[in-house]
């Protein structure tokens, strides 16, 4: 019997970034554990068909998905969180609903009608989510749909969203459907009070376009005090137990904790009719337990992230989320190094050497380094520095996609001694092309041309260390992103001098890990590990790094990859 379908809203005021993500994700978590089954959609009203031609600094990394659906990185955090795969679809954009519109307008579907933003766009809104919430996660259908508006209420390019969504929970009935509203309450240094002015007009403003919040978490940097809590209840007309308390913490896997503990999930079992179980939930158990051990860490490891957008860490948030996950396995202190690579260039030692110099020093003093995925000439050069100096200094490092085609790059060059080796992508000139590109690589057009979601790598090789790291299995299937790849006409040259390609594609045409012998840890892969990441199961390759940087792999692999017990 198929059962009524529960739909949770998280909107955003102040501003943006505030952490609706975030809360999204643990109000699925706390939901999941009371073993209900959760899936999200996340809503960005922008206008691109999807997040696939940003650049990282617009906002943040792509986030890739099994069916290579190029989305926001907040469905990265729904996955973490929720441990479950979403689709391409669970990512709804204002260019995915225009163009739907349009294709329908374009056949003639809404038989000469004058096409409107209400009530065709906002029908087309309300049609996909309700769609869209049904589809099976992990083969099996979710009773609850958690969907994030992206941006901040009263933007002019998120009022359709809204409106949809004030006439959706009519049509799907109270009991169905509620709103968490997500605000912040600065606390200027010159007064040190909580102001709650800001979250006043923004409940106002939301109220006026016809929803009214059920929750109000409110974001602030220290705990909210009582009296802070009770005007906000005063003047947004909810009562005090709606008022949640969302201050920062050291680890964000405390947030579902902090929202179990002010009554989430009783509250939102009374106002959406859900019977929930009252008894222990050992998913929340095994989140404090990763929390608290968070908090008590005393070694401590640091890996270089030598990377072009290293400005802005959103753009490498999986990446950094991967390396955490493997951290806290170990039980060691992360310390992510970032460098931009344009400063370990020989150039910049001429135009800004004290920047040079500190790179230097950054990337010298790490116990680990990692070269991150990435497009564009720019910065190349610097990368291939260091990981010509990790390979020299037997320093442990991970190459994850361009980090593994410019590893091919150094050792061309500096071993096999190539000169001008590079890849088409850089160079199309060169004599030795040892990364080309791809036949199914259209230069003409950006938006999803490259080779993209999950794939199988066959492992080659019975002593390969990644394929130990994954439990000796066959194979693996890992989420691809990429435009170019190994030659892998050039394959010989490089494993006469015991440089391996021990993972390929199905077909045994793509090079997909590499390994180098009499190295502590010289691995690069040409998939995006980091993706599929969790925080009680990290990713083989960023552990077999941290286990590496710390000196503990060998130990690791001896024990048949078992950790020992903490």
């Amino acid at each position: 019997m198929t059962t009524t379908m529960k739909y949770i809203l998280v909107t955003g005021g102040v501003i943006s970034g505030i952490g609706k993500g975030i809360i999204a994700s643990s109000v699925g978590t706390i939901l999941k554990s009371c073993g209900l089954h959760v899936t999200a959609i996340k809503i960005d009203p922008y206008i691109n068909i999807d997040a696939g031609t940003f650049s990282p600094y617009e906002h943040g990394e792509v986030f890739v998905l099994d069916d290579g659906g190029e989305v926001d990185l907040d469905l990265g955090n729904y996955e973490r969180f929720l441990d479950i795969r979403l689709t391409r679809d669970n990512n709804l954009t204002t260019g995915k609903i225009y163009q739907s519109v349009i294709n329908k307008e374009r056949r003639g579907d809404y038989l000469g009608k004058t096409v409107q933003v209400v009530p065709h766009i906002t029908d087309a809104i309300q049609e996909w989510v309700v769609n869209q919430a049904r589809v099976p996660v992990d083969d099996v259908e979710p009773q609850i749909c958690v969907i994030e508006l992206g941006g901040t209420v009263g933007d002019i390019e998120s009022m359709p969203f809204i409106e949809a969504f004030r006439q959706f929970q009519f049509k799907v009935k109270r009991e169905n459907f509620c709103n968490i509203h997500v605000s912040l309450i600065p606390q200027p240094s010159a007064t040190g009070e909580q102001k709650t002015k800001p979250t006043q007009n923004s409940v106002r403003e939301l109220r006026g376009l016809g929803l009214s919040p059920d929750l109000i978490m409110c974001r602030c940097s220290a705990p909210l005090e009582n009296s802070v809590k009770e005007k906000i209840s005063m003047f947004c007309h909810v009562e005090p137990e709606q008022v949640i308390c969302v201050h920062d913490v050291a680890c964000i896997y405390r947030v579902p904790l902090l929202l179990e503990d002010q009554g989430v999930v009783g509250y939102l079992s009374r106002r959406l009719k859900m019977p929930i179980e009252a008894q222990p939930r050992k998913l929340l158990t095994k989140w404090k337990e990763m929390s608290d051990r968070s908090d008590r860490l005393l070694e401590h490891c640091s890996i270089a992230l030598v990377g072009k957008y290293t400005k802005f860490s959103d753009s490498y948030a999986s990446v950094i989320k991967a390396l955490e996950h493997s951290a806290l396995a170990i039980s060691h202190k992360l310390e992510v190094k970032f460098i931009d690579c344009a400063g370990l260039e020989p150039a910049t030692l001429q135009e800004e050497p004290v920047k040079y110099h500190q790179a230097w020093q950054k990337l010298c003093s790490a116990d680990g380094i990692l070269v991150p995925g990435g497009f564009g000439v720019r910065g190349t050069e610097g990368k291939i520095h260091a990981i010509n100096w990790a390979r020299i200094q037997k320093k442990p490092f991970l190459g994850v996609c361009l980090g593994m085609q410019l590893a091919v790059c150094e050792f061309a060059r500096n071993v096999l001694g190539w000169k001008d080796a590079n890849s088409t992508e850089f160079d199309p000139e060169s004599k030795h092309p040892v990364v080309i590109d791809m036949p199914e690589h259209n230069p003409g057009q950006m938006g999803g041309t490259m080779r993209l979601g999950r794939r199988r790598t066959i492992f080659k090789s019975n002593t390969s260390v990644l394929r130990q790291l994954y439990g000796n299995v066959e194979y693996v299937d890992e989420r691809h992103r990429h435009r170019f790849e190994v030659n892998p006409e050039l394959k010989s040259h490089f494993e006469e001098k015991g440089f391996h390609f021990v993972g390929e594609d199905v077909e045994g045409e793509r090079m997909e890990v590499i390994e180098l012998d009499d190295h502590p840890y010289f691995v690069g892969v040409q998939y995006h590990p980091e993706f599929t990441s969790r925080p009680i199961k990290p990713s083989p390759p960023y552990l077999g790094l941290l286990l590496a940087a710390s000196g503990k792999l060998q130990g690791y692999l001896h024990k048949g990859c078992r950790l020992s017990p903490r």
